[in-house]
């Protein structure tokens, strides 16, 4: 069982790293969310994890529901992972040669992911978007994409029109340096807004070459997808001729076995997929249908290639954490935990009189300070940021770790168990009464 942790004060060390970093690296950081610049303060520089803990430089203690942004299914440092990972590098890191592993693994993956004929594995989720795009615009020979306001596809240049997630986090104007070329060809349409796609289709019928979507948004801060929307969806790309593409990188294999699209039994063209896969390693990857995957080089025309594609020690790591989430019962588990959270913080914050909506699905759950559910990125926008950084503040200062954003999904692992449960609700209770007296 964790133990709630006392008021913290000990950031000394996390300061001293933090500010030597900034020296070399542009925000002290390697992706800007981690910056806090969002809600302030001093980002904890962590030293190691445990299971669903994170311990810093100066030795506090964390309850962790950020778990490398939903890779960490498993929890830190799990024996399984650990056991795949150190025997591969015994073997070696990487060759630039095919693996018996990467074969296992994608064998997994399509019999669990019933629109999975065939996968090609990248690096990241930026390379499983931008890539399953380019083979979309090669299987229909159109240009145009339609995607929706506060889904992040990664940080290719097309898809950072209206990306939520860190670009909301930091407000800014999608990004500099991505030219007006480069998005010309992408349409943005709201989430959960049928309607709104099936009119963009309508005008750009005979150009649209794929409808992209988080099936369950976690860039915008956690959002479902209203009921029949995906399915609305996916008739709305046969009519026109173009692919549905689910970007699952998030939701994939955490969700559910399989992922959103088992979950809504509806099947895209295209899938993308990568953190859970990875087992917190390095990878991602997108597949579908045979006669799509075949028009990837070296089987057909459209090229995409990277040196550490498939590498050894990420595969390991993925093929061992998805055969512990085979396991019977293991989603129900994580749904059931996610759900107390969703719960626990909803029922703190009605009995501090703070209006807070919450949500949960699967292994992922998440909370806005709104009176209403939001439907949207627009509606997201609504939250308040000045209540979710004292809120993230009275979390950390009481040993719990959430995003720093509150643009954010929170996750569950295998590793939380009712002790964890215990003790974050007991920090609600507390930081809403700061709230309140504020």
């Amino acid at each position: 069982m964790t133990m709630i942790s006392p008021i913290m004060t000990r950031t000394q060390r996390s300061e001293e790293v933090f500010a030597h970093a900034r020296t070399r690296m542009p925000g002290g950081v390697s992706s800007p969310v981690r910056a806090f610049r969002a809600v302030g303060g001093v980002p904890r520089v962590i030293a190691r994890g445990e299971g669903p803990v994170l311990v810093d430089v100066d030795d506090n203690t964390y309850i962790d529901y950020v778990l490398s942004w939903g890779a960490l299914i498993l929890g830190h440092a799990d024996p399984d992972v650990s056991e795949a990972v150190i025997q591969q590098v015994r073997r070696g890191t990487t060759f630039g040669a095919p693996t018996a592993v990467e074969g296992e693994l994608a064998e997994v993956m399509c019999a669990a992911v019933p629109s999975l004929e065939m996968v090609r594995f990248v690096s990241s989720g930026t390379e499983a978007t931008m890539s399953a795009i380019r083979l979309a615009r090669a299987v229909t020979g159109r240009n145009r994409i339609i995607k929706f306001a506060g889904c992040y596809h990664g940080h290719a240049d097309a898809l950072l029109a209206q990306a939520g997630s860190g670009i909301a986090t930091l407000g800014l104007p999608d990004s500099a340096g991505v030219t007006h070329a480069a998005t010309a060809d992408t349409l943005v349409a709201p989430y959960n807004d049928a309607d709104a796609v099936a009119g963009i289709a309508r005008a750009h019928k005979d150009q649209v070459a794929a409808i992209l979507v988080e099936p369950v948004a976690g860039n915008m801060g956690f959002v479902l997808p209203a009921p029949g929307f995906l399915a609305q969806l996916r008739a709305i790309a046969t009519s026109i001729g173009a692919l549905l593409i689910f970007d699952e990188v998030m939701t994939g294999f955490r969700v559910a076995w399989g992922g959103a699209q088992v979950l809504f039994d509806i099947e895209p063209d295209l899938s993308c997929f990568g953190k859970v896969m990875g087992g917190g390693l390095p990878a991602a990857a997108y597949g579908g249908r045979r006669d799509f995957m075949m028009r990837v080089a070296p089987e057909g025309p459209m090229y995409q290639a990277g040196t550490l594609s498939g590498n050894p020690v990420a595969m390991s790591a993925g093929l061992a954490t998805l055969h512990r989430l085979a396991h019977p019962g293991t989603y129900e588990m994580l749904g059931r935990l996610s759900a107390e959270l969703a719960a626990a913080v909803r029922e703190e914050a009605e009995a501090a009189g703070v209006p807070l909506v919450s949500a949960s699905l699967g292994g992922m759950w998440g909370f806005f300070f709104l009176d209403g559910h939001p439907a949207n990125y627009a509606e997201a926008q609504r939250a308040s940021a000045a209540r979710y950084r004292q809120f993230f503040h009275a979390l950390l200062d009481r040993g719990v770790y959430l995003a720093p954003s509150q643009f954010e999904a929170a996750f569950v692992s295998t590793a939380h168990g009712p002790g964890e449960i215990h003790a974050t609700r007991a920090a609600f209770r507390q930081a809403f009464s700061d709230l309140r007296s504020d």
